[in-house]
């Protein structure tokens, strides 16, 4: 995962990633499970992007609808907050593959923890 381009304000983020060979299945296609990691790994970057240095955010739900089929190379993922109301917040992100066609997108309900909760947040 490389971050590209990280906004506090907007709550946007918008990161690389490189899907090997080894992420694939038989026919040569980026298996799903990755490719929804890769969308919780841009959900909870936008949403930490604007958290205080002592919070973090522990991921509630995550749905991930997938397009179309994503081949090994670099992927990128689009994420941002679209509401915050207190300690909850919607997310969304989108990924898109070198030639910028849209492989997959997920929603996601996260809530805003203490730091030094993360290692026991369900």
């Amino acid at each position: 995962m490389e971050i590209l381009d990280a906004d506090a304000r907007d709550g946007t983020v918008r990161l690389a990633f490189t899907a090997t060979e080894s992420f694939t299945k038989p026919v040569g296609n980026v298996l799903g499970t990755f490719l929804a990691a890769m969308l919780h790994d841009t959900v909870g970057p936008a949403l930490l992007a604007t958290l205080r240095p002592d919070q973090f955010q522990s991921t509630l739900e995550l749905t991930a609808s997938f397009l179309r089929p994503a081949r090994p190379g670099r992927l990128f993922g689009t994420g941002r907050v679209v509401h915050r109301v207190g300690d909850i917040a919607f997310l969304e992100a989108a990924l898109t593959d070198g030639d910028e066609r849209l492989v997959a997108t997920a929603t996601a309900t996260a809530r805003v923890i203490p730091l030094d909760e993360a290692p026991n947040a369900a």
